[in-house]
């Protein structure tokens, strides 16, 4: 059954933290007490980020803080995310609230129970036989297996009108007493932010087709340590090996051939790859890792340079951007997260009429 992408949509949170800014803050805080920082400080300029954004202003990093108020910190960000996204993508579906038949949310940055889409429940409008899918713990890779979920559930579900939301607050896991190299990384590069998609099995007249395949996972053993969280008294803590660009270069390529195969492509039929940016350097390790041209991935460099990696809603701004600066074609959605693994989603976008 082919299933369509109807709405997409992403969100950002009122607080612009300037690179340069962030950069100055940080200083003050591990400055005198982690000794390398001096030397880890210059990947603040060489990371291609510029601003991210996040729930909470900067002056809330300098204080000492628990698993009490970074989660509710969090209960309180991610749902206002949640709406602003969802009410987004349901406007440029032309769906209500109340035409959602499921709702697929997506987070690995904070614990809510009952989950998001049921605390903005009142606000959205949903219907109370909505069907409610929340996924925890994908990561990074949490917008690729997101749209994977949605487009199976749509698949399945005839006529269904599935709402995909995915919302991440990394900002919140900001850690100043582990004195850890992958929490200075992590100063560097995330930031805040959501995305939501319309997604179903019926096209709408007058609208660009764009249609989503099945989705292809690949899980590498013995990676656990690669990324995640540790969970201590104080909250979340990132795991973020440096080895992440080499795996990415040993191993990407044939993981992606992998999923050409499955969906029946291959590499020639792809006219863009659109792909989650970790980093700078991973941005350019996928590139290497699938020939592709150096330079070509421009809009994941452009969406870091402008938010940062805001995790699991990164690859739907890519997705969006190269959507609406009239990208068409074949094109196949990528990302790497906790496992270790890669997610991908190949989806066909129309010419525009």
């Amino acid at each position: 059954m082919t299933v369509y992408l109807h709405g997409l949509s992403t969100a950002l949170p009122p607080y612009c933290l300037n690179q340069d800014e962030v950069q100055r803050r940080a200083s003050i805080i591990f400055g005198e007490t982690y000794p390398q920082f001096d030397r880890l400080s210059k990947t603040f300029s060489s990371a291609g980020i510029n601003q991210r954004y996040s729930v909470v202003p900067i002056e809330w990093f300098s204080d000492p803080h628990g698993w009490t108020d970074r989660n509710a910190a969090f209960i309180a960000g991610a749902k206002l995310l949640f709406i602003d996204a969802a009410t987004r993508a349901l406007d440029d579906a032309g769906w209500a609230a109340s035409n959602v038949d499921c709702v697929v949310s997506v987070c690995s940055t904070g614990i809510a129970t009952p989950s998001l889409e049921a605390q903005a429940f009142g606000e959205m409008g949903f219907r109370d036989d909505i069907m409610r899918v929340p996924l925890f713990g994908l990561g990074c890779a949490g917008g690729v297996s997101g749209l994977s979920v949605a487009q199976s559930i749509a698949a399945g579900r005839k006529g269904a009108k599935i709402l995909l939301v995915v919302v991440e607050t990394c900002t919140l896991s900001f850690r100043s007493d582990r004195l850890q190299k992958a929490d200075i990384i992590a100063t560097v590069l995330f930031g805040d932010g959501a995305a939501a998609a319309c997604i179903s099995s019926t096209p709408q007249a007058g609208e660009q087709a764009i249609t989503l395949s099945d989705g292809f996972q690949k899980i590498w053993p013995d990676t656990l340590d690669i990324m995640g969280w540790d969970v201590d008294e104080t909250g979340l803590g990132v795991v973020f090996d440096r080895s992440i660009p080499s795996f990415v270069t040993q191993e990407f390529a044939g993981a992606t051939a992998a999923a050409l195969d499955a969906a029946n492509l291959n590499h020639k039929q792809i006219d863009r790859y659109v792909c989650h940016p970790g980093g700078a350097k991973v941005v350019t390790a996928i590139e290497g890792a699938l020939h592709l041209q150096q330079g070509s991935l421009d809009a994941e460099r452009r969406v870091l340079h402008e938010a940062g990696n805001m995790s699991a809603p990164t690859v739907m701004f890519v997705m969006k951007s190269v959507i609406e600066g009239g990208g068409h074609g074949q094109m196949m959605a990528c990302a790497l997260g906790p496992g270790f693994t890669a997610a991908f989603l190949p989806f066909y976008v129309s010419e525009a009429a």
